[in-house]
C-alpha cells in the first residue's frame, strides 16, 4: 500500500472513531436507502401476488394480501380500488362501498374508480343521496365521470341530472346532444310501435331499428350503393344514435368515391360506439378506405392500427 493511501485510511479510521456522529450519519443514510428499496419491493411483491390470487378467484387470500398492502403503504389508493372489486366478487357490498368511496376520494379523476363506485353503490341498493357527504361532489372531473358512467349504463335520467349540476362546457354540450338524440330515438320507436299496433304501417318491421338493419344488410349483399345511401340516410334521420347506420352510410359514400363525406359520417359514429368491437372494426376499415381516397395515408394508418384482429 502506498504511503498516501495508508495515511488516508488511518485518517478515516480516526475520524470515525472520534466522531461517532459522522459515522452514525453515514450508517443511517445507507440503512434508510436499503430500507426504502426493501419497502418498495415488499409492496410490489405483495400487491402483484394479491392480483394473481384475485385472478385465480382465491378471493380470501387476495383480500388478506391487499390489506397487508394497506399496512405497508396506506397512501396507495389503488389498493382500495382493488379491494372494492374483490369485496364485490365476494358479495361483501358494504366493505366494497367503503373501499370504493376511499378510492374515488383519493383520485376522483380516474374513470374506472368512479365506474366501480357506481357499480358497488347500485349493488348496495343505495342512492347517491345516501353517500353525498362522503364523495367529492365539488370535483368537476368526478361529476363528468359520473355522468359518463350513467350514460354508458343506459341510465339517461341520472346522467341528465348530473349534467344539470355542471357548468356548461364542451363536455356537457356533447353529452346532452347524445341524450337528446336517444330521447328522440325512443319517441320514434314508440310512435312506430303504436303505428304498427294500429295497423297503419304496411310493413311491420321496415321502419324499426331492426327492420332498417335487416334491410340494410340485404342491400349491402346486393351492392346497390345508391339505394344503401338513401336507406341508411333515412335510418339516421329516424335513429341518429345508432352507429351501424353511420357505418352503412359511410360504406355507401366510400363506394361512390365521396370520401370526404364518408369520413365525416364515419367519425361521427364513434361518438355512439360502446362495446361492439366487430362493428368498430368495420368503421375503422371504412375510415382507412376514406382517408386513403383523400390521399391522407397518415390518418388512414391511424384507423387501420385500431382494427382489432381478434374479431
Amino acid at each position: 500500500m502506498k504511503i498516501n493511501d495508508l495515511i488516508s485510511v488511518l485518517f478515516l479510521g480516526l475520524l470515525l472513531a472520534y466522531c461517532p456522529t459522522f459515522a452514525q450519519e453515514i450508517e443511517t443514510e445507507d440503512s434508510a436507502e436499503v430500507f426504502l428499496e426493501a419497502y418498495s419491493d415488499t409492496f410490489q411483491e405483495t400487491f402483484f401476488e394479491a392480483l394473481k390470487q384475485k385472478g385465480i378467484e382465491n378471493y380470501d387470500k387476495a383480500i388478506n394480501l391487499l390489506l397487508e398492502c394497506k399496512k405497508i403503504d396506506p397512501s396507495k389508493k389503488v389498493v382500495d380500488f382493488e379491494l372494492a372489486k374483490v369485496y364485490q366478487e365476494t358479495k361483501m357490498y358494504a366493505a366494497a362501498l367503503e373501499s370504493a368511496i376511499n378510492a374515488v376520494n383519493a383520485n376522483p379523476e380516474n374513470y374506472w374508480y368512479v365506474y366501480v363506485f357506481v357499480d358497488v353503490l347500485q349493488l348496495n341498493r343505495n342512492t347517491m343521496d345516501t353517500v353525498k357527504n362522503q364523495i367529492p361532489n365539488d370535483n368537476l372531473a368526478f361529476k363528468e365521470n359520473l355522468a359518463t358512467v350513467y350514460y354508458q349504463q343506459g341510465n339517461y335520467n341520472a346522467a341528465s341530472s348530473i349534467l344539470k349540476t355542471i357548468k356548461r362546457s364542451i363536455f356537457t354540450d356533447t353529452l346532452n346532444a347524445k341524450l337528446k338524440d336517444l330521447k328522440q330515438e325512443e319517441k320514434n320507436t314508440e310512435a312506430l310501435s303504436f303505428s304498427t299496433t294500429t295497423g297503419t304501417q304496411e310493413n311491420e318491421d321496415s321502419s324499426t331499428i331492426e327492420g332498417y338493419k335487416n334491410n340494410i344488410e340485404n342491400i349491402i349483399k346486393t351492392k346497390n350503393y345508391e339505394l344503401l345511401d338513401s336507406v341508411s340516410n333515412e335510418a339516421l334521420e329516424n335513429f341518429p344514435a345508432q352507429p351501424y347506420f353511420y357505418y352503412a352510410r359511410g360504406l355507401a359514400l366510400n363506394k361512390k368515391n365521396k370520401f370526404r363525406e364518408a369520413v365525416s359520417i364515419l367519425e361521427a359514429s364513434l361518438d355512439y360506439m360502446l362495446d361492439d368491437i366487430p362493428l368498430a372494426n368495420k368503421i375503422y376499415k371504412e375510415l382507412y378506405v376514406g382517408y386513403t381516397g383523400l390521399n391522407n395515408p397518415e390518418k388512414a394508418n391511424v384507423y387501420l392500427r385500431k382494427v382489432n384482429p381478434g374479431f
